[in-house]
């Protein structure tokens, strides 16, 4: 089977009904028969190959999930080092700290690896110890 633009999947071998590239279809004549009628089990198996494809997308392996763990863990260092800088150069950092509370909310996919998912607690606490010293010093007289 091949795909030929927004048309959809055309047969490789066979005669061409008298749809047309851009999906408008000719009325057929009253008394005659279509060239060929499609099959729904062409549909259904389709749709079940669509749906095969999709569910495998959604597996993800250890070795993805790590990688996304390591990747939120990095970006929260990374958030942590903006509001450094921002509070050493004396501005309020609050770019850094939207930024920073924005990271903490995603979703942490926890590791195989104990080591890993204590690290990532460590960083956790460390941005929420910020993110409350932020708090207490916007509310602070």
């Amino acid at each position: 089977m091949k795909v030929t633009g927004p048309s959809g999947p055309a047969s490789t071998s066979g005669s061409r009904s008298a749809r047309s590239a851009s999906g408008f279809s000719v009325p057929q004549v009253a008394g005659t028969a279509p060239a060929s009628a499609p099959s729904a089990s062409a549909s259904a198996s389709a749709v079940s190959d669509l749906s095969a494809l999709m569910a495998l997308q959604g597996v993800d392996s250890p070795t993805e999930r790590r990688r996304r763990a390591v990747r939120r863990g990095g970006g929260l260092l990374d958030r942590l080092d903006e509001l450094k800088i921002a509070l050493l150069s004396g501005e309020t950092g609050e770019g850094a700290l939207d930024r920073l509370a924005r990271n903490l909310r995603e979703e942490r996919q926890d590791d195989s690896d104990p080591a890993l998912n204590g690290l990532l607690d460590q960083i956790d606490l460390r941005a929420a110890v910020e993110l409350a010293k932020a708090e207490v010093r916007r509310t602070a007289p």
